[in-house]
């Protein structure tokens, strides 16, 4: 966080302007770097930034489990930071055959895809789970805040939230945008190797399609949003057999897709 200089106005009090001091949250260019080739450049909150590097490698694909990441070292550079990342050679190959060179403004996850083709890809369906319960949503929204010490410092950051069956947040990361924020909740949860199994994820966001995509390459099949989903973020959370529910609010939220269980999942889940 930085911390500025400012004047407060209040309409209708000229004599009540005020100068204070306001805290602004950090947004700096993030380079991702792989076997010295740059690939990716977004604007991110310099914080868990290993963090960031393994989600964004998982859910962009690049990886399909963190064991192919040899190393990660972040680097400041003089206009922002360089994440250094040494993959295993069969990633780096494909990777390069992918000739994808992606720079994003904040959250901006499809930017450099060459093809229509390339920008919506139909997902392999994820196995069923039952859908979360409006105790469990309601208990999450409750602590949510808590888990948002730099939004409430700042008030102009994402959250993201892994919660319990039960609706206990297990872990949390905030960003500038919400695509980053998720990519370092994905990287700490794998970095974690936590035993308890996830209910769903909580975003303090809409649900769009990227956020839908991400959830489904890491393997939640629930993800819950504060705001609106997108058209084809229903879409593609149906063929991917998760469960989408959006403007979840205290008291209330809206069920947009319903993941389809087996016999046998759905009579251990009741």
């Amino acid at each position: 966080m930085q911390s500025v200089s400012v004047r407060v106005r209040t309409p209708n009090q000229p004599s009540a302007e005020q100068s204070a001091q306001d805290w602004l949250a950090e947004e700096v260019p993030v380079a991702l770097v792989y076997n010295g080739i740059s690939h990716a450049v977004m604007m991110a909150t310099p914080a868990n930034l290993e963090e960031f590097a393994l989600g964004f490698s998982l859910t962009e694909q690049i990886v399909s489990r963190p064991e192919q990441i040899y190393g990660i070292d972040v680097v400041p550079a003089c206009q922002g930071v360089e994440i250094q990342i040494e993959l295993a050679s069969e990633c780096f190959q494909a990777l390069k055959l992918r000739r994808r060179n992606l720079t994003g403004r904040t959250g901006c996850g499809l930017c450099g895809t060459e093809s229509l083709e390339q920008a919506v890809t139909l997902p392999n369906p994820l196995v069923g789970q039952a859908l979360p319960t409006a105790e469990a949503i309601e208990h999450a929204l409750q602590q949510m805040r808590n888990y948002q010490p730099l939004q409430q410092q700042t008030g102009a950051v994402h959250a993201t939230a892994i919660c319990n069956q039960d609706g206990q947040i297990l872990l949390a990361r905030e960003d500038v945008g919400r695509h980053n924020a998720l990519d370092k909740l994905i990287g700490a949860w794998c970095t974690a190797q936590p035993q308890e199994t996830p209910g769903f994820v909580l975003v303090s966001s809409r649900a769009s399609y990227e956020m839908v995509n991400k959830c489904a390459q890491a393997g939640f099949p629930s993800l819950v949003a504060i705001s609106a989903p997108t058209t084809l973020a229903i879409q593609y959370a149906t063929a991917a057999n998760m469960n989408l529910i959006g403007f979840a609010r205290p008291g209330r939220h809206v069920i947009y897709a319903i993941s389809e269980q087996s016999p046998g999942e759905a009579d251990a889940s009741n």
